[in-house]
């Protein structure tokens, strides 16, 4: 067959006809003649079920969707940064997020009842400043970004934009600071019991397993909004 053959050239075979010749014909062409009248009744049966339907909207519809909660970078929870008018001064160079300051404050001054001297060592941190200690830090002590993030979280993770995170030293060991051995001085064996009165919480235990163990780093959650920032970090994962 040549390639520039008309269309119009094809053999195209006519269609196969087959006639009905047998007693159900008959039948059949009255079940085709009164189709219609059936699908009609069908139709109207059909309405008045749907009618009587309770649909539930998909709003409703419970999906068992199994989520991904975590959100980690190299071990860190995301954190948005809390607003300026949200911040107060609690003392030179440290702002804290104003639901805690008072707190804050006062679990100071109750320590100090009890001979316990707690120093403030950093609140509130901004994502600009927590880019530059992590990755200024990260070329000076030449560590990989897994390395460095055991002991400091990239920028946009670190619970201190939150402003609701505190670093607590003591005054009377000043050598402890940001230090693992500040688990042996009075102050923390004070925060240890009295902290959860005032709603301040360990970020960071012996069990973490993401992060390095910091007994100095706590956070506060003894607000609704604290709450609602920490309920990734207090789900088990």
């Amino acid at each position: 067959m040549e390639l520039n053959k008309d269309i119009d050239q094809f053999d195209i075979p006519l269609a196969k006809r087959t006639y009905l010749n047998n007693p159900n014909s008959t039948l059949l062409k009255k079940l085709l003649i009164f189709s219609p009248f059936l699908f009609l009744i069908f139709s109207v049966a059909a309405l008045r079920f749907i009618r009587n339907v309770e649909f539930i909207p998909l709003d409703n519809l419970k999906f068992e969707v199994k989520k991904n909660h975590s959100a980690r970078i190299l071990g860190h929870l995301p954190y948005r940064e809390t607003p300026q008018e949200k911040l107060v001064l609690i003392e030179p160079n440290i702002e804290v997020h104003m639901d805690m300051r008072d707190s804050l404050l006062k679990m100071r001054e109750e320590a100090e009842k009890d001979g316990i001297y707690l120093v403030f060592l950093s609140g509130y941190r901004s994502i600009n400043l927590q880019n530059d200690i992590f990755y200024s830090l990260k070329s000076i002590r030449n560590q990989e970004a897994a390395e460095r993030a055991r002991v400091s979280a990239p920028p946009g993770y670190s619970e201190h934009s939150t402003g609701f995170a505190i670093d607590i030293g003591d005054a009377t060991q000043r050598e402890t600071d940001f230090e693992t051995n500040f688990e042996n001085t009075d102050a923390f064996r004070w925060l240890v019991n009295n902290a959860a009165k005032f709603h301040f919480k360990l970020s960071f235990n012996k069990d973490n397993k993401y992060i390095d163990y910091e007994p100095w780093h706590w956070r506060y959650e003894g607000s609704i909004e604290a709450l609602k920032v920490f309920e990734s970090a207090n789900r088990k994962p």
